[in-house]
């Protein structure tokens, strides 16, 4: 069966995987380096590493069964199934374990839809979803941790802990927003009891606060143009795979 879509034509590249034809060749760069095209016992692969990762990557920007991406790479169902076991894992963003001493960060929550009920739950917007902790570098924008999936009805207070997004950034300053409180993070001022406005400088940290923090949102555009994070039909820890998978791509595309 031939394909459709391969690595090789690089105009196959920027819309399946949502990078840069030379950022894709540096993913595909490391991939190497961390063994991911070892030959190994058994049955070879059928496409080569750049083929493997943009069926992944595609799987990712698109969302498509595998019944329906599988005959654009000319591969079989099952066969797609296993790249996307294999090299999920390996596409996972690393989190970073030191900061410089003028480094700022921002955290903030996003739910992600997940069909897995094992491991979702209802939340505020009404569907099976999974609560994803993640920081960003407030300077650079690019993604530095995110923390384990929780179920979606997790407020972020406890999410922030469970999720070990607390362990990985330390002491290091963070931003967050007001669902936030008691954590220590930098959340905006909040109106004392019996007062109804705030002070006006207090108002004018907030406007600065909110500004600022915005910039977490923003991430999270972008990061769900990859469609899995619309609607993810993958099982255990496919949408934690999925998730720091993105947040590696959505940093080299940063990059450029």
């Amino acid at each position: 069966m031939t394909g459709v879509i391969t690595a090789s034509e690089p105009s196959w590249i920027a819309p399946f995987s949502g990078l840069s034809p030379r950022a894709f060749g540096k993913l595909v760069t490391v991939l190497r380096r961390q063994g991911a095209d070892v030959v190994r016992k058994g049955r070879p692969w059928s496409l080569p590493l750049e083929d493997r990762a943009l069926l992944v990557a595609a799987y990712w920007r698109t969302n498509l069964t595998m019944r329906q991406l599988a005959p654009l790479f000319g591969v079989s169902k099952s066969a797609a199934d296993r790249i996307i076991d294999h090299l999920g894992p390996r596409l996972a963003l690393q989190s970073r374990k030191r900061f410089a001493k003028d480094t700022v960060l921002i955290v903030d929550g996003t739910l992600v839809p997940t069909r897995d009920h094992t491991i979702a739950e209802r939340s505020k917007n009404y569907r099976y979803s999974t609560n994803h902790q993640v920081v960003i570098d407030a300077d650079t924008r690019c993604v530095v941790v995110v923390g384990r999936p929780l179920p979606g009805n997790r407020n972020d207070c406890k999410a922030w802990e469970e999720s070990g997004a607390k362990a990985a950034v330390g002491k290091t300053p963070t931003i967050a927003d007001g669902g936030y409180p008691g954590t220590g993070l930098v959340i905006p001022h909040r109106r004392e009891r019996g007062r109804t406005e705030l002070p006006a400088w207090k108002e004018d940290h907030n406007k600065s606060h909110k500004q600022v923090r915005a910039r977490v949102e923003h991430v999270f555009a972008r990061m769900k143009t990859w469609k899995i994070l619309r609607d993810c039909r993958l099982r255990g820890d496919g949408v934690h795979h999925a998730m720091l998978g993105i947040a590696r791509m959505h940093n080299l595309a940063l990059a450029g």
